[in-house]
């Protein structure tokens, strides 16, 4: 892919969308957002994936930028903060007048966005969403993309701290409010490596609560 550029979508909904971002998220997250979907949108292209015809840009870079609106202050809620984000997003986008059917795009993109195995069988705009920010925060895939084209997106969009300062946000938010730490999700399992002090229930511990008694 010689030539790959970093462009983001000139619509008024991506336009509005990013100075949502840019106004309630810190710039570790909302770079990290960026990044995601132009790493998205090089994998698409490695693949052979053509905007317009083989999946919605404008869908794919609404996912990325809004897929961690959940730990805002804004999106705080009492739910997983995919699930709280995606709700968001789904609020925001509505009352700019997107349509339901590209908001069930966004809901399940950015719910989903943590679940590989899942996101990768729905549709391409999830599908590639989930692999932006994988390649973003963990590197995963990263060996795939043009040469140089990581370190010019990190150099326009730096990283800031990112892995630290993601998850000291999520385990705030389940400290703060146990509820959005659901057992075994990426939440939880993040409270459970870095306060182990915190009980978190194990797979055991759920079925020994349970009313049944199997044979």
């Amino acid at each position: 892919m010689p030539g790959f550029e970093m462009r983001f979508p000139a619509t008024e909904v991506a336009f509005g969308a990013r100075e949502f971002v840019e106004r309630i998220e810190e710039p570790f997250l909302a770079n990290h957002s960026l990044r995601s979907y132009l790493f998205g949108s090089a994998m698409a292209a490695r693949e052979g994936l053509e905007p317009g015809d083989d999946y919605d840009d404008e869908l794919l870079f609404l996912a990325c930028l809004l897929h961690d609106v959940g730990l805002t202050d804004d999106g705080d809620g009492d739910q997983r903060f995919e699930v709280d984000g995606a709700d968001l997003a789904v609020r925001f986008l509505r009352e700019r007048g997107v349509g339901e059917e590209r908001t069930r795009v966004v809901w399940d993109a950015i719910a989903l966005h943590t679940s590989p195995g899942i996101a990768g069988r729905r549709e391409p705009e999830v599908a590639l969403a989930q692999r932006g920010i994988a390649v973003d925060m963990s590197g995963q895939g990263a060996d795939l993309l043009p040469p140089g084209f990581a370190d010019e997106v990190h150099a326009r969009l730096p990283r800031l701290e990112l892995e630290e300062r993601f998850a000291d946000a999520v385990v705030a938010q389940v400290l703060a409010n146990p509820a959005k730490g659901v057992p075994m999700s990426l939440p939880g399992e993040l409270v459970r490596q870095r306060v182990p002090s915190v009980p978190m229930p194990t797979w055991n511990d759920m079925v020994a609560t349970s009313p049944w008694r199997d044979a």
